[in-house]
Protein backbone atom coordinates (compact mmCIF):
# COMPACT_ATOMS: atom_id res chain seq x y z
CA UNK A 1 0.00 0.00 0.00
CA UNK A 2 1.24 3.47 -0.90
CA UNK A 3 0.29 6.40 1.32
CA UNK A 4 0.95 10.09 0.83
CA UNK A 5 1.82 11.85 4.09
CA UNK A 6 0.39 15.36 4.38
CA UNK A 7 2.62 18.03 5.97
CA UNK A 8 0.39 18.12 9.06
CA UNK A 9 1.41 14.53 9.91
CA UNK A 10 5.07 15.02 9.01
CA UNK A 11 5.63 18.04 11.24
CA UNK A 12 4.83 16.56 14.69
CA UNK A 13 7.88 14.59 15.82
CA UNK A 14 6.21 11.63 17.56
CA UNK A 15 3.46 11.27 14.95
CA UNK A 16 6.05 11.34 12.16
CA UNK A 17 8.21 8.88 14.06
CA UNK A 18 5.32 6.46 14.41
CA UNK A 19 4.26 6.77 10.77
CA UNK A 20 7.76 6.49 9.32
CA UNK A 21 8.53 3.74 11.81
CA UNK A 22 5.49 1.81 10.54
CA UNK A 23 6.67 2.40 6.98
CA UNK A 24 10.16 1.28 7.93
CA UNK A 25 8.89 -2.09 9.12
CA UNK A 26 6.86 -2.60 5.95
CA UNK A 27 3.29 -1.57 6.73
CA UNK A 28 3.17 0.88 3.83
CA UNK A 29 5.27 2.77 1.30
CA UNK A 30 5.42 6.48 2.18
CA UNK A 31 5.05 9.22 -0.40
CA UNK A 32 5.36 13.00 -0.21
CA UNK A 33 6.13 15.93 -2.45
CA UNK A 34 9.00 18.37 -2.16
CA UNK A 35 6.41 21.05 -1.44
CA UNK A 36 5.08 19.05 1.54
CA UNK A 37 8.61 18.64 2.88
CA UNK A 38 9.12 22.38 2.52
CA UNK A 39 5.86 23.03 4.42
CA UNK A 40 7.18 20.79 7.23
CA UNK A 41 10.48 22.72 7.35
CA UNK A 42 8.71 26.09 7.42
CA UNK A 43 6.31 24.94 10.14
CA UNK A 44 9.30 23.96 12.29
CA UNK A 45 10.29 27.63 12.52
CA UNK A 46 7.69 27.83 15.30
CA UNK A 47 10.03 25.77 17.46
CA UNK A 48 12.63 28.50 17.63
CA UNK A 49 15.95 29.34 16.06
CA UNK A 50 17.04 25.75 15.45
CA UNK A 51 13.62 24.30 14.58
CA UNK A 52 13.89 24.68 10.83
CA UNK A 53 17.49 23.49 10.79
CA UNK A 54 16.50 20.35 12.76
CA UNK A 55 13.58 19.73 10.40
CA UNK A 56 15.82 20.02 7.35
CA UNK A 57 18.20 17.46 8.88
CA UNK A 58 15.26 15.11 9.51
CA UNK A 59 14.02 15.70 5.97
CA UNK A 60 17.46 14.73 4.63
CA UNK A 61 17.29 11.49 6.63
CA UNK A 62 13.78 10.74 5.35
CA UNK A 63 14.92 11.34 1.77
CA UNK A 64 17.87 8.99 2.32
CA UNK A 65 15.64 6.29 3.82
CA UNK A 66 13.00 6.58 1.08
CA UNK A 67 14.69 7.96 -2.04
CA UNK A 68 11.68 7.11 -4.21
CA UNK A 69 9.10 8.72 -1.90
CA UNK A 70 9.10 12.21 -3.44
CA UNK A 71 6.50 12.49 -6.17
CA UNK A 72 5.86 15.72 -8.02
CA UNK A 73 2.28 16.48 -8.97
CA UNK A 74 1.79 15.32 -12.53
CA UNK A 75 1.25 18.05 -15.08
CA UNK A 76 -2.41 18.84 -15.54
CA UNK A 77 -3.76 16.92 -12.54
CA UNK A 78 -3.85 19.86 -10.15
CA UNK A 79 -5.78 22.01 -12.63
CA UNK A 80 -8.71 19.57 -12.75
CA UNK A 81 -8.98 18.97 -8.99
CA UNK A 82 -11.50 20.76 -6.82
CA UNK A 83 -11.09 20.77 -3.04
CA UNK A 84 -12.54 23.11 -0.40
CA UNK A 85 -9.11 24.73 -0.02
CA UNK A 86 -7.40 25.19 -3.40
CA UNK A 87 -4.05 25.41 -1.57
CA UNK A 88 -4.40 21.67 -0.81
CA UNK A 89 -4.92 20.59 -4.42
CA UNK A 90 -1.17 19.99 -4.79
CA UNK A 91 -1.42 17.34 -2.04
CA UNK A 92 -4.09 15.40 -3.91
CA UNK A 93 -2.25 15.89 -7.20
CA UNK A 94 0.90 14.37 -5.70
CA UNK A 95 -1.07 11.45 -4.28
CA UNK A 96 -2.58 10.77 -7.71
CA UNK A 97 0.79 11.12 -9.44
CA UNK A 98 2.36 8.68 -6.97
CA UNK A 99 -0.47 6.14 -7.40
CA UNK A 100 -1.20 6.39 -3.68
CA UNK A 101 -3.94 4.28 -2.17
CA UNK A 102 -4.30 6.48 0.86
CA UNK A 103 -3.84 10.06 2.03
CA UNK A 104 -2.77 10.31 5.66
CA UNK A 105 -3.87 13.65 7.08
CA UNK A 106 -5.42 15.33 10.09
CA UNK A 107 -7.20 17.71 7.73
CA UNK A 108 -10.43 15.81 7.00
CA UNK A 109 -12.46 18.93 6.22
CA UNK A 110 -10.28 19.97 3.28
CA UNK A 111 -10.05 16.45 1.82
CA UNK A 112 -13.63 15.19 1.41
CA UNK A 113 -13.76 11.43 0.97
CA UNK A 114 -15.98 11.77 -2.11
CA UNK A 115 -13.39 13.92 -3.90
CA UNK A 116 -10.66 11.46 -2.97
CA UNK A 117 -12.71 8.45 -4.12
CA UNK A 118 -13.03 10.05 -7.56
CA UNK A 119 -9.24 9.77 -7.74
CA UNK A 120 -9.13 6.22 -6.35
CA UNK A 121 -7.91 7.30 -2.91
CA UNK A 122 -9.05 7.01 0.65
CA UNK A 123 -8.21 9.32 3.53
CA UNK A 124 -7.23 8.19 6.99
CA UNK A 125 -6.38 9.83 10.27
CA UNK A 126 -2.93 8.69 11.50
CA UNK A 127 -4.31 7.49 14.84
CA UNK A 128 -6.75 5.11 13.14
CA UNK A 129 -4.18 3.92 10.62
CA UNK A 130 -1.59 3.17 13.29
CA UNK A 131 -4.27 1.45 15.38
CA UNK A 132 -5.06 -0.79 12.39
CA UNK A 133 -1.38 -1.66 12.07
CA UNK A 134 -1.21 -2.44 15.80
CA UNK A 135 -4.15 -4.81 15.47
CA UNK A 136 -2.55 -6.48 12.42
CA UNK A 137 0.85 -6.98 14.03
CA UNK A 138 1.10 -5.93 17.69
CA UNK A 139 4.73 -6.95 18.15
CA UNK A 140 6.02 -4.88 15.23
CA UNK A 141 4.01 -1.79 16.16
CA UNK A 142 4.89 -1.97 19.85
CA UNK A 143 8.55 -2.20 18.82
CA UNK A 144 8.08 0.92 16.66
CA UNK A 145 6.40 2.72 19.57
CA UNK A 146 9.22 1.75 21.94
CA UNK A 147 11.82 3.10 19.49
CA UNK A 148 9.90 6.39 19.20
CA UNK A 149 9.55 6.54 22.98
CA UNK A 150 13.27 5.90 23.41
CA UNK A 151 14.10 8.69 20.97
CA UNK A 152 11.74 11.04 22.81
CA UNK A 153 13.53 10.13 26.02
CA UNK A 154 16.92 10.71 24.44
CA UNK A 155 15.86 14.16 23.28
CA UNK A 156 14.21 15.21 26.54
CA UNK A 157 16.50 13.42 28.99
CA UNK A 158 13.59 11.49 30.49
CA UNK A 159 11.69 8.54 28.99
CA UNK A 160 8.00 9.50 29.06
CA UNK A 161 5.19 7.07 29.84
CA UNK A 162 3.97 5.54 26.55
CA UNK A 163 0.33 6.51 26.95
CA UNK A 164 1.13 10.13 27.78
CA UNK A 165 3.55 10.38 24.84
CA UNK A 166 1.05 9.00 22.33
CA UNK A 167 -1.86 11.06 23.66
CA UNK A 168 0.23 14.22 23.48
CA UNK A 169 1.08 13.27 19.88
CA UNK A 170 -2.64 13.21 19.01
CA UNK A 171 -2.67 9.41 18.90
CA UNK A 172 -5.10 8.67 21.77
CA UNK A 173 -6.64 5.47 20.39
CA UNK A 174 -3.21 4.07 19.69
CA UNK A 175 -2.11 5.02 23.22
CA UNK A 176 -5.02 3.17 24.79
CA UNK A 177 -4.57 0.10 22.58
CA UNK A 178 -0.82 -0.13 23.25
CA UNK A 179 -1.51 0.08 26.96
CA UNK A 180 -4.08 -2.72 26.68
CA UNK A 181 -1.72 -4.90 24.62
CA UNK A 182 1.21 -4.44 26.98
CA UNK A 183 -1.04 -4.86 30.03
CA UNK A 184 1.01 -2.47 32.09
CA UNK A 185 -0.01 0.94 33.36
CA UNK A 186 1.56 3.73 31.34
CA UNK A 187 0.37 6.77 33.29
Amino acid sequence: MKALLDACVLYPTVMRGMLLGAAGVGFFEPLWSERLLEEWARAARKLGATGEMQARAEIALARADWPEAAVPPATGIEARLVLPDPADEHVLASAVAGSADLLITLNARDFPKAALREEGLDRMDPDLLLLRFLRDDPARMIAVAERVRGEAGRQSGEIPPMRRLMKKARLPRLAKAIEAKTESPCD
